[in-house]
């Protein structure tokens, strides 16, 4: 395709012919000598070879020839210059191609090479041709390579050499050639013809984007060689990449119309750094909710801090999804945790810190903190250490004023912590290969509705998912697959945590989880469980076993429903409270436990799948429901199904309400639970006082606190066997132990009774 034509655009000089007014023996420029009066040239009419000629006698050591006219030249577009030549008399010269570039300022472009191939004349009356292919790109077969400053050009001749030689020119050509390098005909357009150089130095920012505005729906070719930028730069375009990218960690590249991981490693030539970039991007907006990781499996030698990947922004609220890939972990010191020790001071008052800490400066935030009264699954939310403060994510229980603390920073692959705030992020069908290096996810200090759905997390080395802050309110975590690397370890021995929770509202759904310390560590209140499977046994008989679900707020509010709880049990507690002691505020409960499956083998007889661990004194439950489960112990029975952990307090069994334990399935389990509990009693022989003890069924040890109830079967009888009718009344908590009616008639009875009794107050 002619641009001269397509575009209309001038670029052929006028013939010898029209005058020489228009032909300069300097640069071209307005202004400059003309050989139209010039005492060393002359045009030849009858020229046998070219017919008109310029004939010119060379005077000085470069002697100049450029057509006036302003020969324009365009990103893409390439110029050919050809002019015929040949040696007259005298000194015998070398002549080239030469031109003047300028720019849309009309000034001298400097600093590109303005001369083409010379070629010595070396006989008299032999015609020789030169030629020159000028444009922006340095490209195979371009002599001058002008870049994109460059709008125009004087172009000519030189001769060099001997002076004295007398020459003739026949009229200078100068077509367009842009199609020798192809990019109209095959519809790519090549960066190199709007200036960009592959040399990994040159700055080809502009070179860029002058092609990505020039394409047209056409695609960007980017040759081999290293391409540097200094700016931001977003294609439109799709771009073809045979060479690499190189860009500081702050630059970042838009790839709009091929926004995929595969575009970004074909990009940058390396899987990680085409994450970071792809990330990059990702969050500044390409037109794109998400990044397809194209089902890659990227090598991670180290965490990712996605927070510094951005780099310009702190806080992100926006639908964002990462999908469809695989994170292997490499070996590599950058994995290993960080661990400080340090003194420091801790006070109710100010429940939400550690004050004068010492060697604050190498407490890294993000890190899990341990000690004597601290809670599971406290981590270090931000340090200050000009005023040697520790910000914690919950409440320590029961530290000494002044003790010593271990501050652990675990590794992750996508560690998203150093968002103040990220919301609607979401990870789908991303496979976390863990090895035994590195843990998974971490949290951003604040956020909602981030979302990890059937993803797979493999031998984390101790955290699934991680929330130092309230990054996660609203969790969502559904279908995924979690298997610690512990499987051969003892169940207590455990370090590992699936995932835990500092805030309200978690949806946790259909979810696998394999031998690890903990399922889940929950603060807050509104969660939802449905649908999942944990399981935390080991290979030992008669070993302990752990909390799968330990709720560390009282009052949680949350449903525990269909789930398969395997070798393990659910721990309410109230270990995040500066102050454990009961102070009018909710106490335990708002709990509903329906449809699950519970399971244990090979256990020691005192286990029990739902506990309760006061770390105060005072506590009560309020509003408990465990209806329609399954409870099975294989290998071996169970004592009971519920249980209270008093190794720091009791309950207050006299404050107990509205708490339901009613059609659930016992299986290998010693004695059964319900709340409220129907009896048959018999009183065999006639008594004025009926003791009786329904306290084995009911739950967690609690007291005898309502006969809902009392229905005698036949007459009741005195002791001469004579029926009797009369009314008895009854007095609850009976006995040392609370948990026992009394029952006193008037005179001395006997007979049967079916009687229901709880061992709260309903409302």
């Amino acid at each position: 395709m002619n641009k001269a034509i397509t575009e209309g655009l001038v670029l052929m000089p006028p013939a010898f012919a029209n005058g020489l007014g228009v032909y300069s023996s300097e640069n071209g420029t307005p202004g400059s000598a003309t050989y139209a009066s010039a005492g060393n040239a002359a045009f030849v009419a009858a020229d046998a070879d070219f017919g008109g000629a310029l004939e010119i006698v060379k005077q000085n050591t470069t002697t100049k020839l450029r057509y006036m006219g302003e020969t324009p030249l365009r990103p893409g577009m390439y110029l050919q210059i050809t002019a015929k030549v040949k040696a007259v008399s005298g000194n015998l010269p070398s002549v080239r191609i030469a031109g003047w570039a300028g720019d849309a300022a009309l000034n001298h472009v400097g600093g590109v090479n303005e001369t083409g191939p010379e070629v010595a004349l070396t006989s008299y009356g032999e015609v020789v041709e030169v030629k020159a292919i000028v444009g922006a790109g340095t490209r195979g077969g371009v002599d001058m390579a002008w870049g994109l400053d460059a709008v125009y050009g004087h172009f000519g001749l030189d001769f060099t050499g001997a002076n004295g030689g007398v020459v003739r020119v026949d009229d200078i050509v100068i077509e367009d050639v842009s199609s020798y390098f192809l990019a109209d005909s095959i519809g790519i357009i090549d960066v190199r013809d709007y200036g960009a150089i592959g040399d990994g130095v040159t700055d080809c920012s502009g070179a860029f984007e002058a092609a990505d505005a020039a394409a047209n729906g056409r695609k960007i070719l980017v040759p081999a060689g290293t391409y540097l930028l200094n700016n931001n730069l977003t294609l439109v375009h799709e771009a073809i990449f045979e060479g690499t990218m190189t860009m500081a960690d702050h630059v970042r590249l838009a790839l709009r119309r091929e926004f995929h991981l595969n575009s970004y490693i074909d990009a940058f030539g390396d899987e990680v750094l085409a994450f970071k970039k792809a990330f990059q991007a990702l969050l500044n907006f390409t037109d794109h909710d998400s990044l397809d990781l194209c089902g890659r499996r990227i090598e991670l030698t180290e965490p990712l801090d996605m927070q510094a990947i951005v780099g310009n922004k702190s806080t992100f609220e926006v639908r964002r999804v990462i999908r469809n890939g695989q994170f292997n972990y490499q070996a590599s010191s950058a994995w290993d945790v960080d661990v400080a020790t340090s003194s420091a001071n801790y006070s109710s008052a100010n429940k939400g810190r550690l004050s004068n800490v010492s060697n604050v400066a190498n407490i890294k935030p993000g890190s899990l903190v341990t000690g004597t009264g601290v809670g599971r699954e406290v981590y270090v939310t931000s340090v200050n250490v000009g005023s040697q403060l520790v910000y914690l994510s919950q409440p320590l229980y029961g530290p000494n004023a002044t003790q010593n603390y271990t501050f652990t920073r675990f590794k992750y692959a996508l560690d998203f912590s150093g968002f103040s705030k990220l919301s609607q992020i979401v990870i789908d069908d991303v496979e976390f290969l863990c090895n035994g290096l590195g843990s998974g996810i971490n949290l951003a200090l604040t956020g909602a509705t981030f979302q990890v759905r059937d993803c797979h997390f493999k031998s984390p080395s101790h955290r699934g998912i991680t929330s130092t802050g309230t990054g996660c309110q609203d969790l969502l975590i559904d279908r995924c697959l979690f298997v610690s690397n512990e499987q051969q370890v003892r169940a207590e021995n455990r370090i590992s945590v699936a995932f835990n929770i500092n805030a309200n509202d978690a949806k946790i759904r259909d979810n696998r989880f394999q031998r690890f310390g903990h399922t889940g560590v929950i603060f807050g209140n509104g969660h939802i469980f449905t649908g999942n499977h944990w399981f935390q046994g080991d290979s030992d008989t008669d070993s302990p076993r752990m909390a799968g679900l330990v709720f560390t707020y009282p009052n949680m509010k949350s449903i525990i429903t269909g789930n398969y709880c395997d070798n393990s049990f659910i721990e309410m507690t109230n270990e995040h409270d500066a102050t454990p002691d009961f102070n009018s505020e909710f106490s335990f409960g708002g709990l509903t436990i329906t449809g699950n499956i519970f399971t244990v083998n090979d256990s020691a007889d005192w286990f029990s799948w739902i506990v309760v661990k006061p770390y105060g004194s005072g506590h009560f439950i309020q509003g408990l429901s465990v209806q329609g489960n399954v409870f099975k112990s294989l290998n071996g029975s169970v004592d009971r199904i519920d249980t209270v952990d008093t190794s720091f307090a009791d309950l207050d069994y006299s404050r107990m309400r509205n708490i339901v334990f009613d059609g659930n399935t016992f299986n290998s389990v010693s004695q059964a639970t319900f709340n409220p509990v129907n009896l048959e009693f018999t009183q065999s022989s006639a008594a004025s006082n009926w003791t009786l003890d329904p306290s084995a069924y009911l739950p967690f040890g609690g007291w005898a606190r309502t006969v809902e109830s009392l229905v005698f079967e036949g007459p009741l009888r005195d002791g001469s066997n004579a029926a009797v009718g009369t009314i008895p009344y009854v007095t609850h908590n009976y006995g040392t132990g609370s948990n026992k009616i009394l029952l006193t008639f008037p005179q001395a009875t006997k007979g049967t009774v079916n009687m229901s009794v709880r061992m709260d107050k309903p409302i």
